[in-house]
């Protein structure tokens, strides 16, 4: 390592995000905390009324809420690929995004844990989905996909928050050194007792190891089987095998947004770029535009294997897609997924720190649009025109929705006074004096 940067001074930059916030850090979680506790408000009133007061109703009985599921696992899902995929095929410049990806994953599964109670309406008896021996003589049913999500997600949020907590222990014992008081104590309890020894190195490294080898199947598995919840039905526009990867390559398109959208004002607000460089916004941006084009492929593909099998309602339900009355936000979902993202291709784009938040933006908006009208249009418009009808979401749905977004950004923002926002170690390991880690 060039002495010009000493390990020192990699603690105390790291570190200097964890000091006493100011006006603007209190303002931006006032705000949050706030459209989370409106969020919290009309969940309550949902619950005193009934579920009626939602605008899903037949034909259409999944709506928003099934929607913000979907896109918060798949928001969830980058974090295991930058922290653990990324570890394994050694690209260094994770360094700079995983600490931040891995904490966006962990609260990213938290709010979506939150939707499929909040869509039970009944939400005090969700322990049903949960096979356990009871006096009630009933047993959940194995066969249906939505019990697979209750062993998917609470397999990977544990497995993630293991992962989060174990690569944080060496940067626990750091900001153990500076701490004082109750913080102090609470570091030192967290940070295991830490000394740095060879022996510690040795076992840390193969436990982090093992951790990502184990985490990186899930980036396939668990939203796979999301995908089946509807994959499994027999709806047009739902049964069809290229669900699966098609739902992975989308969950890492829009989880690789948000880390976009995180980074670039946390890079900004807390002087972090010698550490968080061009050159690695330009690493992450391949991933993005990767991703995206093969989401694109999978929108080519879906309607050219309803024509080429000739199947009318798979037919129709693609042409009302994107001509019936979701037409606009499909085509919307269009341009932030598959044409805006082909601006990648130029290198100055790739490097240019504004026009990639501005474009993470558009893809959070673009993905979270997809599932809203892969799940309402073909409840929609299904086999018997007699059941067709239309979706439109309710005052309290959209609140409970804003609400989620303000618990996951409120998380986040205590996260950045509490832990440290890079990987201290791993930079001192990877960086070559300049910051740079290539």
């Amino acid at each position: 390592m060039n002495p010009s940067i000493p390990p020192e001074q990699i603690e105390q930059d790291v570190l200097a995000a964890m000091k006493k916030p100011g006006l603007l850090y209190w303002l931006a979680l006032l705000f949050c905390g706030t459209v989370f506790i409106a969020g919290m408000v009309c969940w309550g009133y949902q619950l005193k009324t009934g579920l009626g007061v939602a605008g899903i109703s037949h034909p259409v009985a999944w709506g928003i809420y099934i929607t913000n599921f979907v896109f918060w696992v798949g928001i969830a899902h980058s974090g295991t690929l930058i922290s653990a995929v990324l570890f394994l095929l050694r690209a260094r410049f994770r360094t700079s995004f995983n600490r931040a990806a891995e904490a966006m994953t962990v609260f990213a599964l938290m709010v979506a844990g939150l939707f499929p109670l909040i869509h039970l309406g009944r939400t005090w008896v969700f322990y049903y989905l949960i096979p356990y021996p009871n006096q009630r003589q009933i047993w959940v049913n194995f066969r249906s996909p939505l019990i697979w999500d209750v062993f998917a997600i609470s397999t990977y949020l544990t497995v993630s928050l293991v992962f989060f907590y174990v690569g944080m222990i060496p940067d626990f014992a750091v900001v153990r050194r500076y701490a004082k008081g109750i913080r102090k104590k609470i570091y030192q309890v967290l940070s295991l007792g830490w000394e740095g020894r060879l022996g510690e190195w040795r076992n840390y490294n193969q436990l982090y190891l093992f951790l990502a080898a184990f985490a990186t199947p899930l980036v396939a598995s668990v939203h796979s089987i999301v995908s089946w919840d509807f994959a499994m039905s027999i709806l047009p526009g739902w049964h069809t095998t290229i669900f699966a990867p098609y739902f992975v390559a989308g969950a890492i398109l829009s989880g690789t947004a948000m880390v976009i959208t995180l980074v670039v004002p946390l890079r900004k607000t807390l002087s972090l770029q010698r550490y968080i460089t061009d050159d690695h916004f330009e690493a992450i941006a391949k991933i993005l535009l990767f991703t995206s084009l093969i989401v694109s492929y999978a929108y080519i593909v879906e309607p050219a294997l309803a024509a080429y099998g000739k199947n009318p309602f798979e037919i129709e339900e693609f042409r009302y897609r994107a001509f019936g009355d979701y037409g606009t936000l499909f085509w919307i979902m269009i341009f932030c997924n598959s044409i805006l993202p082909l601006a990648l291709f130029v290198k100055r784009l790739r490097r240019n720190i504004h026009f990639l938040f501005v474009l993470s933006l558009f893809v959070n908006i673009g993905m979270w649009l997809e599932r809203f009208v892969i799940i309402v249009t073909s409840l929609a418009r299904d086999y018997n025109p007699y059941a067709w009808g239309t979706y439109h979401p309710s005052i309290i749905e959209i609140g409970i929705t804003l609400g989620g977004f303000g618990l996951f950004f409120s998380a986040y923002l205590v996260f950045l006074k509490t832990l440290p926002v890079l990987s201290i170690t791993e930079i001192k390991e990877r960086s070559d004096g300049t910051g740079n880690h290539s």
